[in-house]
């Protein structure tokens, strides 16, 4: 299925990154989503949004899931 979304969706490559890094790493590559840090164990609304990348951190501050759009 075909993305709604534009630009990269998707940093498998970010797994084990600092999390500053990553979203340094993501609005650099795609320049139309803003991407946010969460912290391990937050509550989020699910949502879906085209313009926003949630970037799990550990207590390290170490990405531990593959930031996606969304």
């Amino acid at each position: 299925m075909a993305s709604i979304c534009q630009g990269k969706s998707s940093w498998p490559e970010l797994l084990g990154v600092d999390g500053k890094c990553a979203v340094a790493t993501i609005e650099r590559e795609n320049p139309l989503v803003e991407a946010i840090i969460v912290p391990e164990g937050s509550s989020i609304l699910a949502n879906f949004r085209c313009d926003r990348v949630r970037v799990w951190v550990d207590k390290d501050g170490v990405v531990y899931l593959v930031p996606v759009i969304g």
